[in-house]
């Protein structure tokens, strides 16, 4: 009783629990490297994905929710925490949060949630569990140096993944042989691994609400599922049948001019752009089968969700008792500007599909323009399932936008990369700054969807470039 009696606080939002009453089941999907504009419910009239389309005609679509940084060790870290990367100190590749944290996981766990994540979380410190009660999965592992707890070592040894020409020398291989490589094969991880996280997950629920065999069943308690695959990220490797579909099919990125900045005009692991043609280090059939296989594993998870929900299904529940979130921790450039991989500011690095649906909460079927981050599903969790949210967070929640309600909305949202690169959206307004050695940039997506134009010189963007940097002055990124 005293578990239940805790339920009862709220903190205004309008989603209360009397005492005695059980909060709703959450089932948390995530995928790894998922571009925001590759999914049927976004318009892509080629991809497969019936179970996110049908999700996002049942719940809230966030059109522009944006990763609070765009590699997937720190955007994991950060949104587990609530808090920014500056803020949680997770700046880059192999940097973790401390031992016990307080992460969405360990607050559920608090309040009486059975937290069980499945699939890839992507820690790389000492605490591979960060609150959750149950792992399943084959992603948590410890290197010899986080063992001994001599972290702040081993992260800079992981750091130099960060320079191209140590990775290239025998790590890491370029982004332009990652794609001549791509087509009909099973990577290690977003095959094998994400396999085992889907039977997992079908274990855990049979075990909660089922288990025909002794009856011990944990019914009567809240159930925080995890459910995070690591496709569609690379290799570009597919199943046959989804490759042979997608192959004459997609439409993938040539004759992109790169653009003209630094780090911006050069993919992650190249001394440049990765360019399609007699000059260039890929030709058009290498990124055709590479886009293919990208599209073929989307599909490939849009199953795969598919399947777990029919197991709870199975077992008898209805999915209008549960609180249901879609996200990935970054996107897939997949040849745009002649960039492959992640770690851009630009749209399809930066901006996340982001869908959540409970419709004895809210209405569906509705889609959010305002600017959010997935740091912010830190707050919003707790709030719809009326468990307090913990001090220091950065984390903003969606309530009031999932209500329809979006007059008091601060319209903006940030990104970080390693120390010195941060990103501001406002409004239409993306604005870039690369420390004091590369060039600032300026976007409007209003006028220039595709990111082509950088207008930080504008005489008409003048104020608003000013108001950026003072925002920037005060995060320390000046």
């Amino acid at each position: 009783m005293e578990r239940q009696e805790r339920y009862s606080e709220n903190s205004g939002s309008g989603f209360t629990r009397t005492a005695g009453e059980q909060p709703p089941h959450v089932l948390f999907l995530m995928s790894d490297e998922h571009r925001a504009d590759v999914a049927g419910f976004a318009g892509n009239p080629i991809v497969r994905t019936p179970f996110l389309d049908w999700l996002a005609s049942t719940g809230v679509v966030f059109d522009n929710a944006y990763t609070p940084s765009p590699i997937c060790v720190p955007a994991r870290q950060a949104m587990a925490a609530g808090q920014y990367c500056h803020t949680c100190d997770c700046r880059r590749y192999g940097e973790d949060l401390p031992p016990s944290s307080t992460t969405f996981a360990r607050q559920f766990s608090r309040y009486g949630y059975q937290t069980t994540a499945c699939g890839k979380l992507h820690h790389m410190g000492a605490d591979q569990m960060q609150g959750w009660m149950r792992r399943v999965g084959m992603d948590h592992m410890l290197t010899p140096d986080a063992v001994d707890n001599k972290c702040e070592e081993a992260w800079s040894r992981h750091a130099r993944h960060q320079e191209p020409d140590h990775w290239n020398s025998g790590g890491k291989w370029s982004d332009a042989k990652e794609v001549r490589r791509a087509g009909v094969g099973r990577g290690p991880h977003t095959h094998a691994w994400d396999e085992y996280a889907e039977v997992g997950a079908k274990a855990i629920i049979d075990e909660h609400f089922l288990d025909p065999h002794y009856d011990k069943t944990s019914h009567e308690r809240p159930l925080f599922l995890y459910l995070g695959f690591n496709n569609p990220h690379y290799p570009y490797f597919a199943d046959e049948q989804r490759f042979a579909y997608y192959l004459n099919r997609v439409q993938p990125y040539l004759e992109q001019t790169p653009f003209d900045h630094p780090w911006l005009g050069r993919s992650a692991f190249e001394k440049g752009p990765v360019t399609i043609g007699p000059e260039g280090r890929i030709g058009e059939r290498d990124a055709r089968r590479a886009t293919a296989a990208y599209y073929a594993n989307i599909e490939k998870i849009d199953s795969q969700y598919a399947a777990v929900v029919d197991q709870l299904r199975h077992v008898g529940q209805n999915l209008d008792d549960w609180i249901i979130v879609y996200c990935s921790d970054h996107g897939e450039m997949l040849g745009q500007h002649a960039i492959w991989e992640k770690q851009k500011f630009f749209e399809a690095s930066v901006r996340v599909p982001l869908i959540i649906r409970w419709p004895q909460g809210f209405a569906g079927g509705r889609h959010v323009r305002q600017n959010v981050n997935l740091i912010d599903l830190f707050a919003t969790l707790c709030e719809l399932t009326g468990i307090p949210v913990p001090e220091g967070r950065d984390s903003r929640s969606l309530a009031p936008l999932l209500r329809g309600q979006d007059e008091d909305w601060e319209d903006e949202t940030l990104s970080h990369f390693g120390d010195d690169f941060l990103m501001i959206k406002r409004g239409s307004l993306k604005y870039q700054s690369y420390g004091t050695d590369l060039p600032e940039v300026l976007f409007d997506l209003s006028t220039d969807p595709g990111e082509t134009r950088n207008l930080i010189d504008s005489p008409e963007y003048a104020a608003e470039v000013a108001g950026f940097r003072r925002k920037r002055d005060r995060l320390g990124y000046g």
